[in-house]
């Protein structure tokens, strides 16, 4: 495994590296991810599983799912989202562990703090991914690669790992990223974008999932390449209103800027809401629908480690009225399969048969951690004072394969109920 791949017309020697990307022109924007993790965590914090395959998720004995494999463990087959007993059949020897919220948080508010020396520039992703911009002379006259390398070498301080995807946009970068992992430092230099990208599969573009990657084969387009030199009218009936995005990105021409957060700019909710073409009138419809948005709304939470316990229902009618309704939670939460529930008993409150639904919401807030709850003896608690069903293994899951493939590879079959876009199938 080469320490740095490249994209350039000549071989870089590290001699030479100083000059070579010194002279960077345009933006430089590189995607840190971190390696395996949760399980990386794990080793760290048990020196004697380092080395052997590790799992970490349910147990196979009570149809858990995988969440995250070591690499070790991966050369099995084991990969996010398998079942534990699949798992556990592919590599019997395996250590197996629960999720650790806290220490992962915590390690990971260390890797964005080491960003946040370096630039203020800094979008984060995910807990275990985060964009970040250093174009030199906007916040710094260092090399790029100079700045990528240091990163790289102070998150391994911390005794994990990371790959480091450069180049002058967040879509290259995203894909580099993948390309030499664990440990990886792949740069793509200015102006060779669009020869890195043009041969590679659409898959490997994020946001194109398996029904998007089907309607382009059924066009005759397989690679990034031919999205980029595709017709209009073709990624128009794939892509929708995002075509033209999605031709940029393939050509390594979008330029979206890395948005940091402002620390002072506190997340207070997370909500989805749909406008329906077609009025749910159906009490089938209306949970499904409620349960797609909630599964949104979990995923979101998961992604900035967020847990609340304030649940929240909206709804518009067909007549212009409508209703806000909220409870109150025990306990903080992020797992959908828990405030689902709660969301129907809401909208028990006030929908009867016949009602016309034009618009439903849920949200989740009230995310600070309430101290001095009593539990009872049938509640568990996680190590983030959260409460989680036995199917958060399968939701944590399902975020890491949608992550990686795109949102529509894989779901519940109350998806089968509406579109890409949230409306109802006929």
């Amino acid at each position: 495994m080469s320490e740095i791949e490249h994209t350039c017309a000549f071989p870089l020697d590290r001699g030479a590296g100083n000059n070579l990307f010194g002279c960077w022109l345009g933006p430089a924007i590189g995607l840190l991810d971190l390696d395996a993790f949760f399980a990386s965590v794990e080793q760290l914090d048990h020196p004697e599983w380092r080395g052997r395959p590790l799992i970490v998720g349910g147990d196979p004995e009570e149809r858990g799912v995988v969440s995250t494999a070591s690499y070790e463990a991966r050369r099995f087959g084991v990969h996010s989202a398998m079942s534990s007993a699949q798992a556990r059949r592919l590599c019997p020897d395996a250590v197996w562990t629960h999720s650790h919220f806290d220490r992962y948080r915590e390690l990971s508010g260390k890797v964005m703090d080491i960003l946040a020396d370096e630039t203020p520039f800094v979008e984060r992703v995910s807990i275990d991914e985060a964009f970040f911009d250093i174009t030199p002379g906007r916040y710094s006259c260092e090399s790029p690669l100079e700045i990528a390398e240091r990163i790289r070498s102070r998150v391994s301080e911390l005794g994990i790992t990371c790959s480091i995807g450069l180049s002058t946009s967040k879509t290259v970068s995203k894909i580099a990223s993948e390309r030499d992992k664990p440990r990886g430092l792949t740069v793509i230099l200015p102006g060779t974008e669009k020869a890195f990208l043009r041969p590679l599969s659409v898959r490997a573009m994020s946001g194109i999932g398996a029904s998007a990657e089907a309607a382009l084969k059924r066009a005759g387009i397989h690679t990034l390449g031919q999205i980029a030199d595709a017709s209009p009218a073709v990624l128009t009936s794939v892509f929708g209103c995002h075509a033209e995005r999605m031709r940029l990105r393939a050509k390594g021409e979008e330029r979206s800027p890395v948005s940091p957060v402002d620390a002072s700019d506190e997340i207070k909710s997370v909500s989805c809401e749909r406008t329906f073409a077609t009025d749910l009138t159906e009490r089938s419809d209306v949970d499904a629908a409620l349960a797609l948005l909630a599964e949104s709304v979990g995923r979101r939470l998961r992604r900035h480690g967020l847990a609340g316990r304030t649940v929240t229902v909206k709804v518009k009618f067909s007549f212009g009225q409508g209703r806000t309704v909220q409870r109150k939670l025990p306990h903080r939460t992020d797992d959908e399969n828990i405030f689902i529930p709660v969301g129907r008993a809401l909208i028990d409150t006030f929908w009867g048969p016949g009602i016309h639904v034009r618009l439903l919401g849920v949200g989740i807030s009230d995310f600070e951690r309430a101290e001095g709850i009593q539990t009872d003896l049938f509640t568990e608690v996680d190590d983030r004072g959260a409460v989680a069903s036995p199917r958060r293994d399968l939701s944590v899951a399902i975020d890491q394969v949608r992550e990686k493939y795109g949102s529509d590879v894989v779901g519940y079959g109350r998806a089968a109920r509406f579109d890409n876009g949230g409306q109802r199938r006929h």
